[in-house]
């Protein structure tokens, strides 16, 4: 791999990290106020999907490249991982209801650490010293972040709750979808890493959206309508995600999933600035403390994987 290849698939994971923070901060507005977290998820894909649909083929007719075959196995990894990811969002943006937005990322971002646990248990993949005493640390961190914000001081009995669940489940299926998106975009047969990011994106963009459709009409037909309602922040999301999505999705072409992912990790710093300047939000001693360990857990493990 060059070393252009290299400082350019760092360069997306730092965009998608910063577009993916933007589209989180808009989705917390809009599931306190007008939208449940279900409806604030659908938001996300229906103001994208018909969007990169239409840019992939647009892409395709100006470069001349003919449409890619799909393999069962793409359909199956992008079905799967496009499932994940619309659960993980809604437990996110549940999260946000009752924790404050950098928390809540942070929680979520547990995805890097437990993508190495799944690895553990479905592919045998093991772990040195090093790498299992990063994990160790995480969870130190992840215990500092579990006690809920009206709890005085460290209130250890107390780490068992919902936020936690809430947190955790997030991050494991964001590292399931991350995984699928990699084994479905290295489906396709293109040397294209644009035509391989931008079909993988379209394909589940437009399956998540349809899914979500369907089960809101049967479930909360009035969302669909609130989700238009609020077009007009609503529609960022959807570009934001559009922006954020396909960046992750060209980086993991380029990439395995857990680096591509621990580049991300960036996106703790972001949420801090957007949860201090944007949502007047402060973190407790005891959290920055949960967020200073996560992180320097995840660093160590970057650097030992």
């Amino acid at each position: 791999m060059s070393a252009w290849t290299v400082d350019f698939w760092v360069l997306l994971s730092l965009a998608a990290a910063g577009f993916q923070t933007l589209r989180f901060a808009l989705q917390k507005v809009l599931s306190t106020r007008s939208l449940t977290p279900t409806g604030a998820t659908f938001a996300r894909f229906v103001y994208s999907a018909p969007i990169v649909a239409v840019g992939m083929a647009t892409y395709l007719l100006w470069t001349g490249q003919s449409f890619p075959s799909l393999s069962p196995a793409f359909w199956g990894f992008a079905m799967l991982g496009g499932f994940a990811q619309v659960m993980a969002t809604v437990f996110v943006v549940t999260l946000f209801k009752s924790r404050n937005f950098a928390v809540g990322v942070t929680l979520m971002k547990t995805e890097v650490i437990l993508s190495v646990v799944v690895g553990l248990i479905l592919l045998n993949e093991t772990v040195d010293l090093l790498a299992f005493g990063a994990i160790l640390m995480g969870l130190i961190g992840v215990l500092l972040l579990s006690t809920p914000p009206e709890i005085r001081g460290w209130g250890w009995s107390e780490m068992a709750n919902r936020s936690v669940a809430l947190g955790l489940g997030a991050g494991l299926l964001f590292a399931v979808s991350a995984v699928c998106y990699r084994g479905a975009s290295l489906e396709i047969a293109s040397t294209d890493a644009v035509v391989r990011a931008g079909l993988t994106l379209s394909a589940v963009t437009a399956m998540q959206m349809v899914g979500m459709a369907l089960w809101l009409r049967l479930r909360d037909a009035e969302q669909l309508l609130a989700v238009w309602q609020a077009r007009r922040v609503a529609i960022w999301i959807g570009l934001m995600s559009l922006a954020g999505s396909f960046c992750w999705f060209w980086a993991f072409t380029l990439q395995t999933a857990a680096y591509v992912k621990a580049v991300g990790q960036v996106e703790l710093i972001f949420s801090l600035v957007v949860s201090a300047l944007l949502f007047s939000e402060r973190s407790s001693l005891r959290e920055l403390a949960g967020m200073t360990v996560l992180s320097l857990s995840i660093l160590i493990l970057v650097l030992v994987i």
